[in-house]
């Protein structure tokens, strides 16, 4: 397994022009291109397929958390939605040669890992004000154990709470496998979306309480693979069917 590297010694400098191209435009043609290739390959070998992808407004400010195994976790996230969104990813992934185009025009740009950096989070800030989504993960790193973080990372309550904007917690289930496809072991990931929510806006909030939030988010994205672990695919799709069903004949009777 590869060493993580937990701190970029590079300057913020180096990262400025990524940000500002966020921050003034949308992912362009790239977006669909990539989304394009990947998606057969999201398909066929992670028989990927999601539930509730719905649940995600369909335009206006959102900030989507999922559980983070994987780096294919960002275009799992956002195969199943039509919107484009942007994606916080870790710096040390900027580091030149198509791939950073790649990420430069597709609507990725970089938090400076290991340090405090607030110009990620006014970048954040300025795609929620255009009305775009952003994917940002709870647990801050991808998970290398194959099991959810014990402990979260406070950013993510702190842009939920300075923004205002809905939430949608995210489970990915399978994605902890991507990697066996190189030993011919193609998993099973499922991509199930939760219920949106919001929190209070609060423009400056203390440490405790983006901790609080970001531990709530986390209850019910965990809830939600908990779930998927327990009942799999087909179970979720079935209770996710009787729930609205349910839904439907209670406003029905409701209007009788």
């Amino acid at each position: 397994m590869k060493a993580q590297v937990y701190k970029d010694p590079r300057p913020p400098e180096a990262f400025a022009r990524f940000h500002a191209r966020t921050r003034a435009k949308e992912p362009n043609a790239m977006y669909e291109l990539v989304r394009m290739v990947l998606w057969p390959m999201v398909l066929l070998f992670f028989r990927g397929r999601c539930i509730s992808s719905d649940k995600v407004p369909a335009s206006g400010p959102v900030i989507l958390a999922p559980n983070h195994f994987s780096n294919m976790d960002h275009f799992l996230v956002a195969t199943f939605i039509r919107r484009r969104v942007n994606f916080v990813a870790k710096s040390q992934l900027f580091k030149g040669g198509l791939l950073e185009k790649v990420f430069h025009n597709g609507g990725v740009f970089p938090v400076r890992r290991g340090h405090r950096d607030e110009e990620a989070f006014i970048t954040m800030h300025e795609v929620l004000k255009r009305g775009g989504a952003i994917v940002m993960y709870a647990e801050g790193g991808r998970s290398r154990t194959g099991e959810l973080a014990d402990s979260v990372k406070p950013g993510i309550g702190r842009l939920a709470l300075e923004s205002g904007a809905p939430v949608v917690p995210v489970a990915i289930y399978g994605s902890a496998k991507a990697r066996n496809w190189k030993r011919g072991q193609l998993p099973k990931v499922t991509v199930q979306y939760g219920d949106p929510f919001r929190f209070e806006q609060v423009s400056d909030p203390t440490r405790s309480q983006q901790q609080a939030v970001a531990e709530e988010m986390f209850a019910d994205i965990r809830g939600l693979y908990t779930e998927l672990e327990r009942h799999g695919r087909k179970g979720m799709v079935a209770r996710v069917r009787r729930q609205r069903r349910d839904e439907r004949r209670g406003k029905r009777a409701a209007t009788a």
